[in-house]
Protein backbone atom coordinates (compact mmCIF):
# COMPACT_ATOMS: atom_id res chain seq x y z
CA UNK A 1 0.00 0.00 0.00
CA UNK A 2 1.59 3.47 -0.80
CA UNK A 3 1.64 5.96 1.61
CA UNK A 4 1.92 9.58 1.20
CA UNK A 5 5.05 11.24 2.69
CA UNK A 6 3.27 14.69 4.24
CA UNK A 7 4.77 18.11 5.76
CA UNK A 8 3.96 17.69 9.58
CA UNK A 9 1.73 20.26 11.03
CA UNK A 10 4.20 23.23 11.45
CA UNK A 11 5.29 24.98 14.72
CA UNK A 12 2.87 28.17 15.53
CA UNK A 13 4.20 31.10 13.85
CA UNK A 14 5.51 28.97 10.95
CA UNK A 15 3.43 29.36 7.75
CA UNK A 16 5.88 27.76 5.25
CA UNK A 17 9.27 25.17 5.52
CA UNK A 18 11.92 24.80 2.45
CA UNK A 19 13.56 20.94 1.98
CA UNK A 20 16.80 21.13 3.16
CA UNK A 21 17.69 17.31 2.81
CA UNK A 22 16.95 13.67 1.39
CA UNK A 23 18.35 11.15 3.54
CA UNK A 24 17.42 7.94 0.82
CA UNK A 25 16.91 8.01 -2.51
CA UNK A 26 13.63 6.91 -4.70
CA UNK A 27 14.07 2.53 -4.41
CA UNK A 28 15.88 2.63 -0.65
CA UNK A 29 14.58 0.74 2.06
CA UNK A 30 12.74 2.48 4.66
CA UNK A 31 12.33 1.30 8.27
CA UNK A 32 9.53 2.79 10.81
CA UNK A 33 10.60 5.93 12.56
CA UNK A 34 13.48 6.28 10.25
CA UNK A 35 14.09 9.94 9.14
CA UNK A 36 13.64 10.37 5.45
CA UNK A 37 13.70 14.30 4.67
CA UNK A 38 14.76 17.37 7.13
CA UNK A 39 12.72 20.38 6.36
CA UNK A 40 14.55 23.85 7.33
CA UNK A 41 12.33 26.67 9.18
CA UNK A 42 13.05 29.91 9.99
CA UNK A 43 14.38 28.90 13.33
CA UNK A 44 14.60 24.66 13.35
CA UNK A 45 15.20 22.14 11.34
CA UNK A 46 12.36 19.23 11.17
CA UNK A 47 13.07 15.49 10.48
CA UNK A 48 10.26 13.88 8.49
CA UNK A 49 9.85 10.15 9.65
CA UNK A 50 8.71 7.16 8.28
CA UNK A 51 5.31 5.98 9.56
CA UNK A 52 5.74 2.97 8.43
CA UNK A 53 8.75 -0.26 7.23
CA UNK A 54 9.00 0.11 3.44
CA UNK A 55 10.39 1.22 0.11
CA UNK A 56 10.70 4.97 -0.82
CA UNK A 57 8.98 4.85 -4.13
CA UNK A 58 9.02 8.50 -5.32
CA UNK A 59 10.37 11.64 -4.33
CA UNK A 60 8.02 14.63 -5.43
CA UNK A 61 9.45 17.56 -3.47
CA UNK A 62 13.12 18.35 -3.91
CA UNK A 63 15.52 20.23 -1.83
CA UNK A 64 15.23 24.15 -1.92
CA UNK A 65 11.55 23.82 -2.86
CA UNK A 66 9.59 25.69 -0.03
CA UNK A 67 6.50 23.66 1.17
CA UNK A 68 3.61 23.80 3.92
CA UNK A 69 1.80 21.76 6.42
CA UNK A 70 -0.01 19.07 4.75
CA UNK A 71 1.95 18.90 1.08
CA UNK A 72 2.83 15.51 -0.02
CA UNK A 73 6.52 14.88 -0.52
CA UNK A 74 7.02 11.42 -1.82
CA UNK A 75 5.58 8.10 -1.76
CA UNK A 76 6.42 4.91 0.59
CA UNK A 77 5.34 1.26 -0.14
CA UNK A 78 4.81 -0.65 3.02
CA UNK A 79 5.67 -3.60 3.40
CA UNK A 80 8.24 -3.34 0.36
CA UNK A 81 10.82 -3.86 2.10
CA UNK A 82 11.56 -7.62 1.94
CA UNK A 83 10.64 -7.67 -1.95
CA UNK A 84 13.55 -5.21 -2.68
CA UNK A 85 16.36 -6.83 -1.02
CA UNK A 86 16.45 -9.45 -3.63
CA UNK A 87 16.35 -7.15 -6.42
CA UNK A 88 19.13 -5.29 -4.88
CA UNK A 89 21.13 -8.14 -4.48
CA UNK A 90 20.28 -9.99 -7.71
CA UNK A 91 21.23 -6.41 -9.41
CA UNK A 92 24.57 -5.92 -7.33
CA UNK A 93 25.23 -9.36 -8.83
CA UNK A 94 25.00 -8.82 -12.41
CA UNK A 95 28.69 -8.11 -14.16
CA UNK A 96 29.53 -4.88 -14.24
CA UNK A 97 30.12 -3.54 -18.23
CA UNK A 98 32.20 -0.96 -20.01
CA UNK A 99 29.19 1.30 -20.43
CA UNK A 100 28.05 1.45 -17.48
CA UNK A 101 30.67 1.33 -14.40
CA UNK A 102 29.13 1.57 -11.00
CA UNK A 103 29.01 4.29 -9.36
CA UNK A 104 31.93 4.42 -6.23
CA UNK A 105 30.65 4.87 -2.76
CA UNK A 106 30.59 8.40 -1.64
CA UNK A 107 30.56 9.86 -5.12
CA UNK A 108 28.74 12.63 -6.25
CA UNK A 109 25.55 10.40 -7.66
CA UNK A 110 25.19 9.10 -3.71
CA UNK A 111 24.28 12.70 -2.70
CA UNK A 112 20.97 14.51 -2.80
CA UNK A 113 20.31 16.39 -5.75
CA UNK A 114 20.93 20.04 -4.04
CA UNK A 115 24.16 18.68 -2.82
CA UNK A 116 24.79 17.31 -6.67
CA UNK A 117 24.36 20.60 -8.18
CA UNK A 118 26.29 22.43 -5.99
CA UNK A 119 28.95 20.10 -6.31
CA UNK A 120 29.22 20.04 -10.06
CA UNK A 121 28.40 23.89 -10.05
CA UNK A 122 31.96 24.30 -7.57
CA UNK A 123 33.70 21.28 -9.69
CA UNK A 124 34.11 19.38 -6.74
CA UNK A 125 34.29 15.83 -5.79
CA UNK A 126 32.20 14.40 -2.82
CA UNK A 127 35.30 11.87 -2.07
CA UNK A 128 36.93 15.49 -1.10
CA UNK A 129 34.55 16.46 1.55
CA UNK A 130 33.71 15.20 5.47
CA UNK A 131 30.19 14.51 5.30
CA UNK A 132 28.20 15.96 8.82
CA UNK A 133 24.23 14.64 7.76
CA UNK A 134 22.99 11.36 8.52
CA UNK A 135 25.64 8.58 7.92
CA UNK A 136 27.80 10.96 6.59
CA UNK A 137 26.28 12.33 3.94
CA UNK A 138 26.83 15.35 2.26
CA UNK A 139 24.95 18.59 3.53
CA UNK A 140 24.97 21.66 1.44
CA UNK A 141 26.19 23.61 4.07
CA UNK A 142 29.10 20.94 4.12
CA UNK A 143 29.75 21.97 0.50
CA UNK A 144 29.71 25.70 0.84
CA UNK A 145 32.10 25.40 3.61
CA UNK A 146 34.25 23.34 2.34
CA UNK A 147 34.56 25.55 -0.41
CA UNK A 148 34.64 28.48 1.65
CA UNK A 149 38.05 27.22 2.94
CA UNK A 150 41.67 27.97 1.46
CA UNK A 151 42.76 25.20 -0.72
CA UNK A 152 45.90 23.58 0.09
CA UNK A 153 48.41 23.51 -3.39
CA UNK A 154 48.05 19.90 -4.65
CA UNK A 155 50.87 17.67 -4.47
CA UNK A 156 53.08 17.74 -7.68
CA UNK A 157 52.59 14.36 -9.71
CA UNK A 158 55.01 12.15 -10.22
CA UNK A 159 54.72 12.30 -14.07
CA UNK A 160 54.01 14.82 -15.69
CA UNK A 161 50.73 16.72 -16.06
CA UNK A 162 48.73 18.66 -17.62
CA UNK A 163 48.78 22.47 -16.90
CA UNK A 164 45.35 23.81 -15.35
CA UNK A 165 44.14 26.57 -17.60
CA UNK A 166 46.02 29.69 -16.55
CA UNK A 167 43.21 32.30 -14.63
CA UNK A 168 41.95 34.74 -17.45
CA UNK A 169 44.13 38.31 -16.54
CA UNK A 170 41.61 40.75 -14.77
CA UNK A 171 39.11 37.91 -14.53
CA UNK A 172 36.41 38.70 -11.13
CA UNK A 173 35.25 35.56 -9.72
CA UNK A 174 31.71 35.82 -8.64
CA UNK A 175 29.35 32.46 -6.85
CA UNK A 176 25.88 33.52 -5.69
CA UNK A 177 24.22 31.66 -3.09
CA UNK A 178 20.95 31.46 -1.91
CA UNK A 179 20.35 32.32 1.30
CA UNK A 180 19.53 29.83 4.00
CA UNK A 181 15.87 30.12 6.32
CA UNK A 182 17.45 30.75 8.83
CA UNK A 183 19.79 33.54 7.64
CA UNK A 184 16.58 35.07 6.15
CA UNK A 185 15.17 35.44 9.59
CA UNK A 186 18.53 36.60 10.83
CA UNK A 187 18.60 39.28 9.01
CA UNK A 188 14.69 40.19 9.17
CA UNK A 189 14.99 40.18 12.86
CA UNK A 190 17.90 42.20 12.70
CA UNK A 191 16.54 45.21 10.38
CA UNK A 192 13.58 44.89 12.99
CA UNK A 193 15.74 45.92 15.91
CA UNK A 194 17.60 48.39 13.89
CA UNK A 195 14.59 50.09 12.45
CA UNK A 196 12.16 49.78 15.12
CA UNK A 197 14.29 50.36 18.56
CA UNK A 198 15.96 53.56 19.77
CA UNK A 199 18.88 51.15 20.59
CA UNK A 200 21.82 52.70 22.37
CA UNK A 201 25.15 51.08 24.08
CA UNK A 202 27.14 51.28 27.62
CA UNK A 203 30.36 50.22 28.45
CA UNK A 204 32.24 49.12 30.96
CA UNK A 205 34.79 46.37 32.21
CA UNK A 206 35.31 43.93 34.83
CA UNK A 207 38.49 42.47 36.56
CA UNK A 208 37.66 38.85 36.77
CA UNK A 209 40.51 37.78 38.92
CA UNK A 210 37.95 36.52 41.66
CA UNK A 211 35.85 34.34 39.13
CA UNK A 212 39.00 32.92 37.42
CA UNK A 213 40.56 31.92 40.89
CA UNK A 214 37.41 30.48 41.97
CA UNK A 215 37.00 28.33 38.83
CA UNK A 216 40.92 27.23 39.03
CA UNK A 217 39.98 25.75 42.99
CA UNK A 218 37.21 24.20 42.48
CA UNK A 219 37.13 23.18 39.03
CA UNK A 220 37.70 19.39 39.71
CA UNK A 221 35.53 18.86 42.25
CA UNK A 222 32.29 20.67 40.31
CA UNK A 223 33.09 18.76 37.87
CA UNK A 224 33.78 15.17 40.15
CA UNK A 225 30.37 16.36 42.00
CA UNK A 226 28.12 17.38 39.14
CA UNK A 227 29.37 16.07 35.77
CA UNK A 228 29.81 19.66 33.88
CA UNK A 229 32.72 22.11 33.89
CA UNK A 230 32.56 25.00 35.73
CA UNK A 231 32.40 27.94 32.94
CA UNK A 232 32.16 31.52 33.25
CA UNK A 233 28.82 32.12 31.36
CA UNK A 234 26.97 30.73 34.90
CA UNK A 235 28.52 33.74 36.89
CA UNK A 236 27.38 35.62 34.00
CA UNK A 237 23.76 35.01 34.47
CA UNK A 238 23.59 34.71 37.68
CA UNK A 239 25.41 38.19 38.05
CA UNK A 240 22.78 39.60 35.25
CA UNK A 241 19.81 38.03 37.26
CA UNK A 242 21.05 40.49 40.20
CA UNK A 243 21.35 43.42 37.84
CA UNK A 244 17.14 42.16 36.60
CA UNK A 245 15.66 41.75 40.08
CA UNK A 246 17.79 45.23 40.97
CA UNK A 247 16.46 47.15 37.75
CA UNK A 248 13.10 45.14 36.78
CA UNK A 249 12.91 47.53 33.57
CA UNK A 250 16.18 45.71 32.00
CA UNK A 251 13.73 42.62 31.98
CA UNK A 252 10.97 44.17 30.71
CA UNK A 253 9.71 44.75 27.21
CA UNK A 254 7.35 47.12 25.06
CA UNK A 255 3.67 46.08 23.37
CA UNK A 256 2.86 49.26 21.79
CA UNK A 257 2.08 52.34 24.61
CA UNK A 258 2.71 49.67 27.73
CA UNK A 259 5.48 48.35 29.26
CA UNK A 260 5.27 44.86 30.42
CA UNK A 261 7.39 43.86 33.34
CA UNK A 262 8.53 40.15 33.54
CA UNK A 263 8.14 38.49 37.36
CA UNK A 264 10.34 35.78 35.57
CA UNK A 265 13.94 35.69 34.48
CA UNK A 266 14.12 33.41 30.89
CA UNK A 267 17.30 34.07 29.81
CA UNK A 268 18.44 33.59 26.11
CA UNK A 269 21.85 32.69 25.75
CA UNK A 270 23.34 33.10 22.38
CA UNK A 271 24.36 29.79 20.32
CA UNK A 272 26.67 29.68 17.24
CA UNK A 273 25.29 26.96 15.09
CA UNK A 274 26.30 25.55 11.57
CA UNK A 275 23.09 27.49 10.85
CA UNK A 276 23.97 30.56 12.58
CA UNK A 277 22.97 31.86 15.54
CA UNK A 278 20.40 31.08 17.72
CA UNK A 279 19.07 32.17 20.73
CA UNK A 280 17.89 29.48 23.36
CA UNK A 281 15.98 30.44 26.71
CA UNK A 282 16.96 29.16 29.98
CA UNK A 283 13.47 29.63 31.81
CA UNK A 284 13.42 30.41 35.12
CA UNK A 285 16.77 30.48 35.60
CA UNK A 286 17.05 32.44 38.96
CA UNK A 287 16.06 29.14 40.01
CA UNK A 288 18.68 26.94 38.77
CA UNK A 289 22.01 26.02 40.59
CA UNK A 290 25.67 27.06 38.77
CA UNK A 291 25.75 23.78 37.94
CA UNK A 292 22.28 23.70 36.17
CA UNK A 293 22.96 26.58 34.32
CA UNK A 294 25.98 24.82 32.89
CA UNK A 295 24.44 21.64 32.06
CA UNK A 296 21.65 23.63 30.61
CA UNK A 297 24.06 25.65 27.64
CA UNK A 298 26.05 22.39 27.17
CA UNK A 299 22.85 20.95 26.23
CA UNK A 300 21.88 23.83 24.27
CA UNK A 301 25.28 23.84 22.56
CA UNK A 302 24.80 19.73 21.54
CA UNK A 303 21.60 20.41 20.37
CA UNK A 304 22.13 23.49 18.32
CA UNK A 305 25.12 21.65 16.70
CA UNK A 306 22.66 18.28 15.42
CA UNK A 307 20.17 20.57 14.50
CA UNK A 308 17.61 19.64 17.49
CA UNK A 309 16.38 22.90 18.88
CA UNK A 310 12.88 23.19 19.06
CA UNK A 311 9.96 26.24 18.39
CA UNK A 312 9.88 26.02 22.26
CA UNK A 313 13.85 26.58 22.95
CA UNK A 314 13.96 29.55 20.53
CA UNK A 315 10.49 31.17 22.00
CA UNK A 316 10.29 33.82 24.29
CA UNK A 317 12.68 35.21 26.87
CA UNK A 318 12.70 38.45 28.43
CA UNK A 319 17.00 39.31 28.53
CA UNK A 320 19.81 37.61 26.48
CA UNK A 321 23.21 37.41 27.18
CA UNK A 322 25.67 36.68 24.25
CA UNK A 323 29.67 35.81 24.10
CA UNK A 324 31.73 37.13 21.42
CA UNK A 325 34.76 36.71 23.19
CA UNK A 326 34.63 32.64 22.18
CA UNK A 327 35.82 34.37 18.95
CA UNK A 328 38.29 36.54 20.09
CA UNK A 329 35.99 39.92 19.57
CA UNK A 330 37.79 42.89 21.92
CA UNK A 331 34.68 45.01 22.03
CA UNK A 332 31.30 44.89 19.78
CA UNK A 333 27.61 46.74 20.24
CA UNK A 334 25.17 43.66 20.35
CA UNK A 335 21.89 44.47 18.90
CA UNK A 336 18.59 43.98 21.19
CA UNK A 337 16.42 40.59 20.42
CA UNK A 338 12.74 42.19 20.19
CA UNK A 339 10.54 42.82 22.25
CA UNK A 340 13.44 42.07 25.02
CA UNK A 341 14.44 45.55 25.86
CA UNK A 342 18.32 44.99 27.05
CA UNK A 343 21.13 42.23 25.86
CA UNK A 344 24.70 42.30 27.48
CA UNK A 345 28.10 41.85 25.26
CA UNK A 346 30.65 39.27 26.85
CA UNK A 347 34.06 39.26 24.96
CA UNK A 348 37.56 38.25 25.38
CA UNK A 349 39.62 38.10 28.64
CA UNK A 350 43.09 39.70 28.23
CA UNK A 351 45.82 39.86 30.81
CA UNK A 352 45.82 43.90 31.39
CA UNK A 353 47.62 46.49 33.72
CA UNK A 354 45.61 47.94 36.09
CA UNK A 355 45.96 50.55 38.83
CA UNK A 356 44.47 48.78 42.36
CA UNK A 357 45.33 50.75 45.60
CA UNK A 358 47.39 52.87 44.05
CA UNK A 359 49.64 49.55 42.37
CA UNK A 360 50.04 48.38 38.95
CA UNK A 361 48.92 45.08 38.35
CA UNK A 362 48.15 42.48 35.76
CA UNK A 363 44.77 41.66 35.50
CA UNK A 364 42.13 39.45 33.70
CA UNK A 365 39.74 42.20 31.68
CA UNK A 366 37.06 41.65 29.84
CA UNK A 367 35.02 44.37 28.18
CA UNK A 368 30.94 44.76 28.82
CA UNK A 369 28.62 45.98 26.55
CA UNK A 370 24.88 46.36 27.50
CA UNK A 371 22.57 47.27 24.68
CA UNK A 372 19.05 49.07 25.86
CA UNK A 373 16.00 50.06 24.91
CA UNK A 374 15.86 53.98 25.12
CA UNK A 375 12.31 54.54 25.22
CA UNK A 376 12.06 53.03 28.17
CA UNK A 377 15.14 52.49 29.79
CA UNK A 378 16.97 55.73 31.05
CA UNK A 379 20.71 55.72 30.70
CA UNK A 380 21.07 55.95 34.75
CA UNK A 381 19.30 52.40 34.82
CA UNK A 382 21.67 50.81 32.14
CA UNK A 383 24.38 52.21 33.36
CA UNK A 384 23.78 51.46 37.27
CA UNK A 385 22.62 47.62 36.35
CA UNK A 386 25.80 47.04 34.29
CA UNK A 387 27.61 48.43 37.25
CA UNK A 388 25.46 46.09 39.17
CA UNK A 389 26.60 42.99 36.93
CA UNK A 390 30.50 44.42 37.44
CA UNK A 391 30.58 44.00 40.74
CA UNK A 392 28.66 40.51 41.21
CA UNK A 393 31.36 39.58 39.17
CA UNK A 394 34.30 41.47 41.15
CA UNK A 395 32.91 40.46 44.26
CA UNK A 396 30.99 37.05 43.71
CA UNK A 397 30.07 36.40 47.51
CA UNK A 398 27.51 39.33 46.68
CA UNK A 399 25.36 36.99 44.87
CA UNK A 400 25.77 34.16 46.86
CA UNK A 401 24.25 36.86 50.18
CA UNK A 402 22.03 38.80 47.83
CA UNK A 403 23.95 41.91 47.85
Amino acid sequence: MAIEIKVPNLPESVSSATVATWHLKAGDAVKREQNLVDLETDKVVLEVPATADGVLTEIRVQPGATVQAGDVLGLLEEGAAAAAAPAAKAEAAKPATASAPAAPAGGNEDQSPAVRKLLSELGLSASQISGTGKGGRLTVEDVKAHAAKPQAPAPKAAAPAAAPAPRVAGAREEQRVPMTRIRQRIAERLLEAKNNTAMLTTFNEVDLKVVSELRARYKDQFEKSHGVKLGFMSFFIKAAIEALKKYPVLNASVDGQDIIYHGYYDIGVAVSSERGLVVPILRDADQHSMAEIEKAIGDFGSRAKANKLTMEDLTGGTFSITNGGVFGSMMSTPILNPPQSAILGMHGITERPMVVNGEIVIRPMMYLALSYEHRIIDGKEAVLGLRTIKECLEDPAKILLSL
